[in-house]
């Protein structure tokens, strides 16, 4: 871990997370990471901090990944890169029993009333 320049800390991406496979590879813009939606950074932000403090293996999730492309493509789906991310983060969760399926839809459907609620 790195601190900036005003003090706060800073997580350095591991090689293994940045320099995936070309098939699964994260989408960038002139090098930098590219999210369309805030829920795409978190999405990814979480799965990056679940694998730092240990709870799975980043390769488990790679797999995994690629095996969301793979079927997404084969059946014509017209799912984006993080909707894919996400389902592969969430089916290693409860496969590893780090959550339920239960639990994991009650908080899909909090967050969903959450993001759906009147900003004015």
């Amino acid at each position: 871990m790195k601190y900036g320049e005003n003090g706060n800390r800073q997580h350095t991406l591991s090689r293994e997370i940045t320099d995936m496979d070309a098939e699964i590879t994260l989408p960038r813009l002139n090098g930098e990471l590219q999210f369309h939606s805030p829920w795409e950074a978190r999405a990814f932000g979480l799965a990056v901090a679940l694998n730092n403090e240990g709870a799975f293996d980043w390769k488990n999730f790679s797999e995994g990944l690629a095996e969301k492309i793979q079927q997404a493509e084969t059946h014509g789906e017209a799912s984006t890169y993080y909707e894919r991310w996400l389902s592969a983060l969430e089916d290693l969760l409860v496969g590893n029993k780090l959550i339920s399926a239960a639990a994991l839809e009650q908080k899909a459907i909090a967050q969903a009333a959450h993001d759906n609620h009147d900003h004015t």
